[in-house]
């Protein structure tokens, strides 16, 4: 394990990044679980799966109203933002997968990005009528209880991959996809988890992907997981501070 933050050398280098809770939560984004995993007595999977919104979507729309006008009184960190520094200075050999919903990536100037999870700001009909669709509105504070709906008569939810919910088929191929074309072009590449344990899965799949494309794998996480010899090299420390040296850019 070699715990440095010597700036990656990523001349004719594909990287892709990987990241997850512990990036947005030096953000200041709230978890929403108090210490018995509950949100106002109410389980979080009851508030965040398939059968909760069917029991009470009213409910469940009132703890992503919550979530959403929290999330916009929270910006970009230092790691959103040299990871967006370096987007620009890549290009099309960079690509970044989070499995965070709070927008904070975007906000920071990422475009390349894949949100495994979702989006927090976006929404769709629950028939999958048709595609996702911005929604920057707080519905609860504006709709007073009402569901809303979809013209069809389809009920319209948070667009989040939920507890029981499989990820987005076409996220997941745009990750393998750049996995691909990085080893079609014979290019270096270099697989960087931050903020994230890689132990779970994709996290701890896509190590593994890199690992089997001989790619270099770094992780950026306050505490060394399980898993810890999956990576070629370990930061320990918070990814707003990681980050821009071991990218090598000004933030």
């Amino acid at each position: 394990m070699n715990d440095t933050r010597t700036p990656l050398d990523l001349r004719d280098s594909d990287l892709i990044v990987m990241t997850g809770a512990g990036v947005s939560a030096e953000s200041g984004i709230p978890t929403f679980r108090d210490g018995n995993g509950l949100w106002e007595q109410h389980r979080v999977e009851d508030v965040a799966s398939p059968e909760g919104f069917a029991s009470d979507p009213v409910l469940v729309w009132k703890f992503y109203s919550l979530r959403r006008e929290a999330a916009k009184q929270c910006a970009p960190n230092a790691g959103h933002r040299a990871i967006a520094a370096i987007e620009r200075r890549l290009g099309d050999r960079f690509l970044l997968a989070t499995q965070n919903v709070d927008g904070l990536h975007r906000v920071a100037g990422s475009e390349r990005v894949v949100e495994l999870h979702g989006n927090l700001f976006t929404s769709r009909c629950d028939r999958g009528c048709s595609a996702p669709f911005a929604d920057e509105q707080t519905y609860f504070a504006k709709s007073r209880g009402e569901l809303p709906r979809c013209r069809c008569g389809g009920a319209i939810r948070p667009h989040i991959v939920w507890f029981g919910e499989m990820l987005f088929p076409e996220d997941l191929q745009r990750v393998e996809a750049f996995f691909d074309r990085a080893e079609r072009h014979g290019r270096r590449l270099v697989y960087l988890a931050a903020g994230t344990s890689g132990v779970v899965w994709p996290a701890a799949g896509m190590v593994q992907r890199a690992r089997a494309a001989g790619g270099d794998t770094v992780l950026v996480n306050l505490e060394a997981p399980a898993n810890v010899h999956a990576f070629d090299r370990v930061a320990l420390g918070k990814s707003g501070e990681v980050l821009p040296q071991l990218l090598g850019v000004e933030v």
